[in-house]
């Protein structure tokens, strides 16, 4: 069985980062994280990619023109790793056309919530707001939409009665983890077709 390659985004600290370079440790798991990029220094995610001795680099939009300029470099480093897929874990940033382009249907995000349901940066706390009692998270395709590109896998978290944003956020979490590297290793080893809205691995 071939390896297949992985470049890993982050912004922060990195969990879902940990979850994946635990997972690649076992050569069945049958991916090589090739490098971990972030938009901004000094996080805890480049420096579990650097303890796991993975290549990292940084890419701040302040340090472009504009906004496509930073995009189009982004491309141009995660390329020159040549990765069979582009996995963004807690990616703050939106990546615009050109990096779309360059990997199309080779892009995956997670969302903290059943899409469509409760898309953009407050998942959680939305779904515990409209008083939903099953909420969870997505890994779905990227597209050029705010969490509306194909869905690949979903796991499901019940609501408690008392739950607070942290407490239901942190349950979310821990089950994304698990479907994060699940599905990653899904995608790695038995390829997959996007068909529409539909993602069909094997």
């Amino acid at each position: 069985m071939s390896t297949r390659r992985i470049v890993v985004l982050v912004s922060g600290s990195g969990t879902n980062l940990q979850a994946l370079i635990d997972a690649c440790a076992d050569p069945a798991y049958g991916v090589q994280i090739a490098a971990v990029g972030a938009d901004r220094e000094d996080i805890e995610g480049l420096a579990r990619a650097e303890r796991a001795g993975i290549p990292t680099f940084v890419k701040k939009v302040g340090q472009f023109t504009s906004r496509e300029h930073w995009d189009r470099a982004l491309a141009d480093t995660v390329g020159g790793f040549e990765p069979d897929l582009v996995v963004l874990a807690g990616f703050m940033k939106l990546v615009g056309a050109e990096f779309l382009g360059r990997f199309e249907g080779r892009v995956v995000n997670t969302h903290p919530a059943l899409s469509p349901s409760f898309p953009g940066t407050r998942g959680p706390a939305d779904a515990l707001e409209y008083g939903v009692k099953v909420t969870g998270a997505t890994l779905f395709v990227v597209d050029a939409g705010v969490d509306t590109g194909p869905i690949v896998a979903q796991t499901v978290v019940p609501v408690e009665d008392d739950d607070t944003v942290e407490t239901l956020h942190e349950r979310i979490k821990v089950a994304e983890r698990r479907m994060l590297v699940d599905a990653v290793g899904r995608l790695a080893r038995e390829g997959y077709v996007v068909d529409g809205r539909r993602v069909r691995i094997g």
